[in-house]
Parts: structure tokens; C-alpha cells; sequence
């Protein structure tokens, strides 16, 4: 038998139950292992690690851990220029509903995954290189997962702050172009073409108007569209100093 000293930092200490900045935990185990079994036997999803150190050098979590061994963990750091243009794409689990329509409202790709089976939700992101959110973190343990994180807010307005910090979204803000129903892309369309759908007060008091090319909901600058607008306007400030 032989037995390691793991030292966890940073928000990966969530996962454990007594939270603090750094926690040292001592480890036993019976056979050679990989460093990331032994990680996720903890509690801490692997797509959450970045990086790992063991006696003072580099590793990862493929590393076979040996008697003794004294290892640093360190939650991952993402860096902003790994995004192809228009930013990351998502996929979420029937838990983050409001979130995601949230994203969708400041523009990114969010496939919402209600009801998905979790082998499904997990191919799914894996094969179209989406970032999986969760509050499940047995889903983000799954070996194909290799870009997920666990949310922690409870309060859907607190888990969108939780992303758009982790990923770094703020540069990639370009709000209300996606249908928060759908995910489909929003698009202008004339009034006169949509008018038999319009009440009479939208008829009278609106004159522009969106229209998702997925579902065909249309869209105006009504008091839900302030109302968003008040609520994303966080996101909007910091996008339009940063450019």
C-alpha cells in the first residue's frame, strides 16, 4: 500500500468537504494508478484541473502516483485566445435552464440539454467541441469530457456572472442576437411582413422587430426587452469599454 499528499488550491476546494484556499488531503492506495483516478475519488471533476504538480515538477493527470509522492493541484486558468471567433459554444443539463437562456441573450451558442441522457449530453460536447455546464459533477467525470465546468451559484442571474468570469466571455458579448427560446439566430424583418402576427398596441407603438429564423418568434424593444436589458447591462458596459 502506499499513500500520496495531495494539496488542493483554488476553487477546486469546493469539492471538498471542508473548504478553504488550500486543503492538504492524505491519500492511500492499494495498486499503480493514474493521478486522475484518484482525483475524481475525491470529488474533483478532471475537465476542472489545470495544473499538477508533483515533487516541484510539471505533470498532468495521467501521471502514475508513487509512495510518497507530494502533489500540487491547481484549478484550471482559461485563456481567452483559445476561442475561435464568436466565442465558445455550450451545452447545459436540465438543471441550468435559465442560464442558459441568459447566455443566449448576451449571443452564444447554448444548446440546452433538458432531459438528455448524460452518456448523450457528454458525446454531444465532446463531438462538437462545446464547453458542458453542470451543477452535476458525476457528468463532467466522464472520460469524454475534456471542457466542462461544475456551476456553483444557486441563483441563475449568479451562475451567469460564475461563466462569464471562468470563460472570460466579456470581449465575446454580442447581445440579442439569438433566440433565448431556441438558440436559433435572430434576424431583422419588416414590419409590414409580420403585421398580421402583431396585437394592435405592438402594431401602433412598435415599428422594429426581430424574427428567429429557428422558431419564428418575433421579437421587439418592449418592457421585457428593457427589463433584460437592465439585467444584462453588466455584461454590455464591460463589453463596450473593453472594444
Amino acid at each position: 500500500m502506499g499513500q500520496i499528499t495531495l494539496t488542493i488550491h483554488g476553487k477546486l476546494n469546493d469539492f471538498l468537504p471542508n473548504r478553504s484556499n488550500e486543503n492538504s488531503v492524505q491519500v492511500s492506495f492499494n495498486q499503480k494508478t493514474a493521478l486522475k483516478h484518484i482525483v475524481e475519488v475525491i470529488g474533483i471533476p478532471h475537465p476542472e484541473v489545470g495544473i499538477v504538480q508533483v515533487d516541484g515538477h510539471e505533470a498532468d493527470l495521467n501521471y502514475p502516483v508513487q509512495n510518497g509522492d507530494i502533489i500540487h493541484i491547481y484549478s484550471r486558468v482559461v485563456v481567452e485566445q483559445q476561442y475561435s471567433q464568436g466565442g465558445p459554444k455550450f451545452v447545459t443539463d436540465n438543471h441550468l435552464g435559465k442560464l442558459t437562456d441568459y447566455l443566449r441573450l448576451l449571443g452564444f451558442d447554448a444548446v440546452y440539454a433538458r432531459d438528455w441522457l448524460d452518456e448523450d449530453i457528454a458525446r454531444y460536447a465532446s463531438e462538437h467541441g462545446c464547453i458542458l455546464l453542470t451543477r452535476d459533477r458525476g457528468l463532467l467525470k466522464r472520460k469524454i469530457v475534456t471542457d466542462g465546468y461544475c456551476v456553483r451559484a444557486d441563483d441563475p442571474e449568479q451562475q451567469l456572472a460564475e461563466v462569464v468570469a471562468q470563460y472570460r466571455l466579456n470581449n465575446y458579448v454580442t447581445p440579442f442576437q439569438r433566440c433565448p427560446r431556441c438558440n436559433g439566430k435572430l434576424a431583422p424583418v419588416k414590419k409590414e411582413d409580420i403585421i398580421e402576427q402583431l396585437q394592435p398596441l405592438t402594431r401602433k407603438y412598435y415599428d422594429e422587430f426581430t424574427r428567429c429564423a429557428g422558431c419564428g418568434q418575433i421579437y421587439w424593444k418592449g418592457s421585457h426587452f428593457q427589463h433584460m436589458q437592465s439585467m444584462l447591462s453588466p455584461y454590455l458596459h464591460q463589453n463596450s469599454e473593453e472594444q
